[in-house]
């Protein structure tokens, strides 16, 4: 059965898609413009073969369209097939060069909504922000006939679940260095971060596991030098380590800007001053309380607090934060790989 509409996430609407289980109306809304392309790129080629489109497919956009148009082409019946697919891609500029309101508009479509045609597959690319044309997402409530996608950008404490889930729907495993090693190096570029794994797919072979080494091979991120190992590093208070790490990451800039690394220790050890200070001890409370789901970064985090006091931790976030401005330019004219070799000492003496 289809994904209820409270549950509808990309990758559930994706694994929909890939079913070929299509809803009459689609409404692809939100600021991350990746999973709106994408879902609305599966859908054409998940419905309509290559011989389909000329006649099947009608692509139009916001700003030029007229939306009683829209409509007059959702009622029409496909041609040899058996479906026809319209888009309507920028649907947040509709009736802007009229000097209309787009959500006057956009809420016309609410006649159609009532009773979309089962043989076409609207799809609605609003980007940038929510539908407001309430109208039309009653409509579409009141009688079930389509499904309401928002995309949220990604925040970089999200992107090692957003990873996760992605090779799972791929039926990949992948562990948490691999994932911390990814994360690290692209950040939270959905496109690039897709692609990359996507790349790795092809290499799996018959394990299907994504691997530090197969990273390191085919990407170009060091399994021994990356954050995830300097977070290690901190922990167990391994100071010579820590800097080979450091000075890694000097010879290399380009893969290892410095304010990625500071964001990193900064996000780590303001984790760890949380942990400590939560009154909530369970697993549960900690990982609501982290923002985070695995139970493996709460253990990382526990490891932390056994050597780091909470005074300890409130002084390094003060050392990050000085470190942060100083290596903008700030207040110092220091080499800012030299900077981090000096909050590195500062935190393993902390």
């Amino acid at each position: 059965m289809p994904a209820r509409r409270e549950d509808v996430t990309y990758f559930s609407l994706r694994n929909e898609i890939l079913q070929k289980k299509f809803r009459p109306i689609y409404l692809l809304q939100g600021d991350e413009p990746y999973y709106i392309d994408q879902l609305s790129d599966l859908i054409v080629n998940g419905a309509l073969g290559e011989d389909e489109r000329d006649f099947n497919l009608t692509i139009c956009y916001g700003m030029d369209v007229d939306i009683r148009n829209v409509i007059a082409t959702c009622k029409q019946y496909p041609a040899m097939s058996q479906y026809q697919v319209v888009v309507l891609r920028e649907a947040q500029n509709v009736g802007k060069a009229q000097n209309k309101q787009n959500v006057s508009e956009l809420n016309t479509l609410k006649f159609y909504a009532e009773r979309p045609l089962l043989s076409t597959i609207l799809v609605v690319c609003y980007k940038g922000g929510s539908c407001k044309s309430t109208e039309f997402l009653n409509a579409m409530k009141k009688a079930q006939s389509g499904v309401v996608l928002t995309s949220s950008k990604v925040r970089d404490y999200q992107m090692p679940q957003v990873v996760k889930d992605y090779c799972m729907s791929l039926k990949l495993n992948i562990d948490d260095k691999s994932v911390r090693m990814l994360c690290d190096s692209i950040g939270v570029d959905i496109s690039r971060m897709f692609g990359e794994i996507d790349k790795l797919k092809l290499l799996v072979g018959a394990s299907g596991r994504i691997t530090p080494a197969l990273i390191e091979e085919n990407i170009g991120i060091s399994k021994d030098y990356n954050n995830f190992e300097l977070e290690d590093a901190l922990i167990a208070r391994d100071q010579a380590k820590a800097y080979r790490i450091i000075d890694y990451y000097k010879k290399n800039p380009k893969s290892n800007p410095v304010v990625v690394t500071i964001s990193m220790i900064y996000g780590f050890f303001s984790n760890v001053l949380l942990l400590r200070t939560a009154r909530d001890k369970t697993d549960a409370g900690l990982m609501a309380q982290c923002g985070t789901r695995s139970m493996f970064r709460i253990k990382k985090f526990k490891e932390a607090a056994r050597t780091y006091s909470t005074r300890g931790c409130v002084n390094i976030i003060s050392y990050l934060r000085d470190c942060d401005v100083q290596s903008k330019g700030q207040g110092s004219r220091q080499d800012p790989y030299d900077l981090l070799f000096d909050l590195i000492y500062k935190i393993l003496h902390s």
